[in-house]
């Protein structure tokens, strides 16, 4: 795993202070979690670490046998903006008014905070998205992985309550169906 984006700011905080680590994906649980992860480390005077884990397309294993370095530096420079987006979306120019450490790792989610976060005072924070049974079984969870493994406190953020208005919204849209507006005044 490599960090790619290294980016510190803030007043407070430091080497071996306490941190916040927060999984980053661009998710709307992801972007919660990453307000919810700047909360906490106000309160703590801690450091926020934001965190995007990213593999290359098709996974490690269809690049072991050497990847070109074109597409990779193309990859690593797209997690980047990503998390970057990501960081603006939530808290704007204005920055967390945390110190701030921005990481894309190179890796799969679960693993990439595991190493983040990998002191006993620090904490996890990530978000728990609605899971079913389906779900559960074609896509693993990052946070359940993380609570089994973690050597320090998880925090699970649940989705935001406008989630679900917001995917209600969206399959209306891609089944275009009407929005009937007596609906809103309720």
């Amino acid at each position: 795993m490599n960090a790619i984006l290294d980016k510190e700011r803030g007043p407070m905080g430091g080497p071996g202070g306490r941190r916040i680590v927060a999984g980053v994906s661009g998710s709307l649980g992801s972007l919660t979690a990453l307000h919810r992860a700047a909360a906490e480390a106000r309160v703590d005077g801690a450091e926020l670490w934001a965190v995007l884990a990213w593999e290359p397309p098709g996974g490690e294993i269809s690049h072991r046998g050497g990847p070109c370095p074109a597409p990779m530096a193309t990859w690593r420079r797209m997690a980047n903006e990503r998390l970057l987006t990501a960081l603006e979306d939530v808290f704007g120019s204005a920055g967390p008014e945390v110190p701030l450490k921005c990481l894309a790792i190179r890796g799969k989610p679960g693993d990439a905070l595991l190493a983040a976060a990998d002191r006993p005072d620090d904490l996890l924070v990530v978000g728990a998205g609605a899971r079913g049974r389906l779900r559960r079984a074609v896509w693993p969870s990052v946070a359940r992985h993380c609570i089994a493994r973690a050597c320090c406190p998880v925090l699970t953020v649940p989705p935001s309550p406008l989630q679900h208005a917001f995917e209600a919204a969206h399959r209306r849209n891609v089944w275009q169906l009407r929005l009937d507006v007596r609906e809103l005044a309720d």
